[in-house]
């Protein structure tokens, strides 16, 4: 991979990195005393159902932010685009479609056929 491909993917992972941070801030903000007054007992249901769905996508969304923090960390050690599994390139046309992977196309391809048979 080329310093030009480098700096493209270290641009978009720390622009999602940003929108990640952002949108967290502004949902927990959000989140505030905002079902503190509900007397009663339906709505105050739905609303914890509610606030239950949304702490589920922030710790969903935490774990991107951690997976894109190891991708720029990568991208630092000069370790990023290089497969974990097999030790060769992950091609550029991957690494646009998810930079944090950590396996090229085919690691990742068997790795899933083996959880899939494991779970059958």
């Amino acid at each position: 991979m080329n310093k030009q491909q480098i700096e493209i993917l270290k641009t978009l992972l720390t622009e999602q990195l940003q929108e990640l941070i952002k949108h967290g801030n502004d949902a927990v903000n959000g989140m505030k005393d905002a079902g503190d007054n509900l007397p009663d007992p339906t709505d105050r249901a739905s609303f914890d159902a509610d606030r239950s769905f949304m702490l589920r996508i922030r710790e969903r969304e935490a774990k991107l932010i951690n997976k894109i923090q190891a991708a720029l960390d990568r991208i630092e050690e000069g370790t990023f685009g290089i497969c974990e599994t097999c030790g060769q390139k992950i091609s550029f046309k991957r690494l646009i479609a998810r930079p944090v992977t950590t396996q090229c196309i085919d690691c990742k391809s068997h790795q899933e056929v083996l959880e899939k048979a494991i779970g059958e």
